[in-house]
Formats: structure tokens, C-alpha cells, sequence
């Protein structure tokens, strides 16, 4: 990206804020299927105990994160998933360590982490910036990933081979666009308003693992009655009880949300145009 590099890269506020969405995320309550204040969500192995302990082991990754982009900002975008795998399976390994070997987080340390590390490799921290830098870095990763290989060792290879849903690889690859068109609509509402908005169209693979494409449409549905309909505190109980009996979880919107929160705090969000189809130039 032409003038994008900088010459001395530097982050500016990105960690915290990722550190920060992390904290919101959780404690919005009630979040239906969730860890939240009120219960456990479809989860029999974590409460909210178990997040807070998570959160406080992976939040200092992601000023390292940011370094990292910005000691490697010099070197071609193709270059970078492989220099920050390794402090990502590091990271990862530091939340396991803290929450007894429960994945509370994988999925947000991928995306947040992405986040960091592209905030230290570019000039401006902007949402335009981020995400335009993440959608170079990871071109052809769902090629490589997932289309590429047998859709036999792993839940997100079957569900690619399966369904064509692409999750956490397909998203960051087309610079979280189904964020991005979100906040167009969003434009600071409430973070319940937007975590309805994520589940009524997010390919949610959380949600097909626990309950099929059976079960991702039951939440999308569901989530988009309310935002046709009307919604309150009570009409999201009422959500968090159905998920519940159903064992649905949709994980995947909740890391969304805390992508969502960051991009909307930066300055520049994108307003008008339409990223459907964003991608890179």
C-alpha cells in the first residue's frame, strides 16, 4: 500500500483499546448464550471469574503485538502471518495457562491481535488504515487454510467443505467487513443494538459447531425478529433462556463485537461506502 508504511511506525492507543473492548465485551449483560453478569450462557466450563482472569493474561500480548508490527513494518505484507503466529500461539498458551486450559479467548486474540499488530506497522491508526493492512496481510489465507486442504482435521476445514463458511480467517481476510458495513448502520448505538446486528448475519462457526447450520439460522433469525420488532432487557432474556436450552453460544459475534468496538472508537470510520466487497488496493 502505497504511502501507507511508516517510516517510523508507532501505535498509538490500539492495545488499550483492544484491552478495553475485551472489558466491555464481558461485562455487557445480559448477552444471550454468553458469559455475562447474570449466568454462564450455554457454557458449562467458564463464568465470568474465568474471563476476568483471561482477559488480565492476554491483555499485556497486545502492546507486544504492536511492537512486533512495528519492528517488522519495513517487510512485505505476505510476510507478516508468519511473523506473528508464534506470539500468537504464545498468547494463546498464557490464557490457557490462566483459565486451567479453557479457550475463552482464541478467537479474540487472533482478530485483536491482528489489530495491535497492524496498528504498530502503520502510519495512522485509522478503522480505513487496520483494515485495509489486515486484508493485505492475510490475502489468500482461506485459500491456503481452508479451501486448500482435505476439510478432515479441523471443525473449520469441515464447515468450509461443508457450508463454505469461511469464520475467523475469511473475516480478517476481507478486512473485517461485516463489521465495518455494521457500523455503517450502527453509528454508536448501543453495543446490544450491535451485538443483535452481528448475530442476525455472521456466519457464526461457533454456533454450527454446537448446533448445526440448524443452529446459526435459529440465532440469525431470531436476532433479526427483535431488530425488526423491537427489543428490550426482558426480550434478551427471554434470548439468553433460548439459547440456553438449545446449548447455542454464538462466540463468533462476541469477538466481532469487541472488533466492532475498536474500529468505532478509532477516528475515520468509513460512513457511506458500501464494504461488501472491501478489499485492499
Amino acid at each position: 500500500m502505497t504511502g501507507l508504511l511508516a517510516t517510523k511506525p508507532r501505535c498509538v492507543s490500539v492495545p488499550e483499546l483492544a484491552e478495553e473492548a475485551l472489558w466491555h465485551e464481558l461485562e455487557l449483560t445480559p448477552k444471550p448464550g454468553l458469559v455475562d453478569k447474570l449466568n454462564n450462557g450455554a457454557h458449562r466450563d467458564m463464568d465470568h471469574a474465568l474471563f476476568v482472569r483471561s482477559i488480565k493474561a492476554i491483555a499485556p500480548w497486545f502492546v507486544r503485538f504492536a511492537e512486533l508490527g512495528s519492528e517488522h513494518a519495513d517487510k512485505a505484507a505476505a510476510e507478516q502471518l508468519r511473523l506473528i503466529r508464534p506470539m500468537g500461539i504464545a498468547c494463546e498458551q498464557a490464557m490457557y495457562a490462566a483459565t486451567g486450559g479453557v479457550n475463552t479467548h482464541k478467537g479474540g486474540i487472533f482478530s485483536l491481535g491482528l489489530l495491535c499488530f497492524t496498528a504498530g506497522r502503520v502510519r495512522n491508526a485509522t478503522a480505513d488504515t487496520l483494515c485495509c493492512e489486515i486484508s493485505n496481510i492475510c490475502r489468500g489465507l482461506v485459500e491456503r487454510e481452508l479451501a486448500g486442504r482435505s476439510g478432515t482435521s479441523t471443525a473449520g476445514e469441515r464447515q468450509y467443505q461443508q457450508f463454505g463458511l469461511t469464520g475467523a480467517r475469511g473475516e480478517a481476510e476481507s478486512g473485517f467487513a461485516t463489521v465495518r458495513n455494521l457500523l455503517i448502520q450502527w453509528q454508536g448505538g448501543s453495543l446490544h443494538d450491535l451485538l443483535l446486528r452481528l448475530m442476525a448475519v455472521n456466519q457464526d462457526s461457533n454456533l454450527v459447531s454446537r448446533g448445526g447450520i440448524d443452529g446459526l439460522r435459529y440465532v440469525q433469525n431470531y436476532a433479526r425478529n427483535l431488530l425488526t420488532h423491537g427489543w428490550d432487557r426482558e426480550a434478551l432474556i427471554e434470548m439468553d433462556q433460548a439459547f440456553i436450552a438449545r446449548n447455542l453460544s454464538p462466540g463468533g459475534s462476541a469477538d466481532l463485537l469487541s472488533v466492532g468496538w475498536v474500529l468505532g472508537t478509532l477516528p475515520s470510520p468509513v460512513k457511506e461506502r458500501d464494504l461488501s466487497t472491501f478489499s485492499a488496493r
